[in-house]
């Protein structure tokens, strides 16, 4: 009896429940990082999930994230997933571009067809996408060497990791490491110290540990990403004997800082791109409401042995925050 009366209840749930989902608009927005294993792309994706989740319950509507970030990084790949999601009929497309020449035409395609499409973390400035949610990338360079230049005294030769030039953030963060650079007068770098590289752990350690084989002259190194320090115990040298500085402040990079490997990070909220990004796709698809600005700035934070455990703090939250809402 008791059994009978609880499938009724259930069955009676059903009927209640299912009808309202049935109805409930389904929205799809396709995100495109660079790398699929790069620390900050999966932040990135984790915080699209989290903006998935809340806005979608705020909009009335079940939001999908289709994650479709390269397994290597290929502008090529990029540009044929855009025209893929858009002829799936995808709401939106947030994308890191890793050739903003390359990536323009199918971004603009999409535009044109009626999809929303932002740029985070990497721009293509000259297409139709509706917005750029990302930092001052030249600052973002300016802000390296300024703290390395600290660390440093003010003096010394300087090594680069500059990752893939073709990417239009880090080319602009290359130039704003060169122009303050120029303000240190005894701060010494050069062609042959600057490294372009493919945006992985491999090449970056390759690089750096034949430089510290064949010049025994550098005295520290600005890397513009996290590439070397995506693995435990990447830097060979003992702590402080080369300085250091690193870009992104992804909770892969903290234990260098607290190690006394490397002296400081430029931080970007990775987690917030991914965010933001969403919510702006999703206003603009379920309200029609295009964002007010097409530049939406991400604030740049000095992570350093005085702020690193709270930093590391942030991460565990934003995560766990994630987690919880999947």
């Amino acid at each position: 009896m008791i059994r009978g009366l609880c499938l009724l209840v259930v069955s009676a749930l059903l009927v209640v429940v299912e009808p309202a989902l049935a109805q409930m608009r389904t929205v799809t927005i396709g995100v495109i990082g660079k790398i699929e294993s790069n620390p900050v792309f999966q932040a990135s994706y984790a915080g699209a999930r989290l903006a998935a989740k809340e806005a979608g319950q705020k909009f009335g509507v079940q939001v999908t994230i289709d994650w479709q970030t390269p397994k290597t990084e290929s502008a090529a790949e990029q540009a044929a997933t855009v025209r893929r999601l858009a002829k799936s009929g995808v709401s939106g497309i947030a994308i890191s571009a890793t050739d903003a020449v390359s990536i323009t035409p199918a971004i603009d395609e999409a535009i044109e067809s009626g999809i929303a499409v932002v740029c985070f973390d990497s721009d293509a400035p000259k297409s139709k996408r509706l917005a750029y949610i990302g930092v001052d990338d030249v600052e973002f360079g300016r802000a390296i060497m300024r703290q390395l230049s600290d660390a440093m005294g003010g003096q010394g030769t300087v090594a680069i990791l500059a990752g893939n030039q073709q990417s239009l953030n880090l080319r602009l963060r290359l130039q704003g490491i060169k122009e303050e650079a120029a303000q240190h007068p005894k701060l010494l770098i050069s062609p042959e110290l600057t490294f372009e590289h493919a945006q992985t752990y491999e090449p970056a350690i390759e690089i750096i540990n034949r430089t510290l084989r064949t010049r025994k002259d550098v005295d520290g190194w600005a890397f513009i990403g996290s590439w070397p320090l995506q693995r435990k115990n990447s830097l060979s040298w003992a702590p402080g004997t080369i300085k250091a500085v690193a870009g992104n402040a992804v909770p892969e990079e903290l234990a260098y800082v607290k190690s006394g490997h490397v002296q400081s990070l430029v931080g970007v909220n990775a987690f917030q791109l991914g965010y933001s990004s969403v919510i702006v796709l999703l206003d603009k698809a379920v309200n029609g409401v295009p964002p007010q600005r097409t530049l939406i700035q991400a604030p740049l934070v000095r992570v350093d042995r005085s702020n690193v455990d709270e930093w590391e703090l942030n991460w565990k939250k934003w995560l766990l925050r994630e987690a919880l809402n999947r």
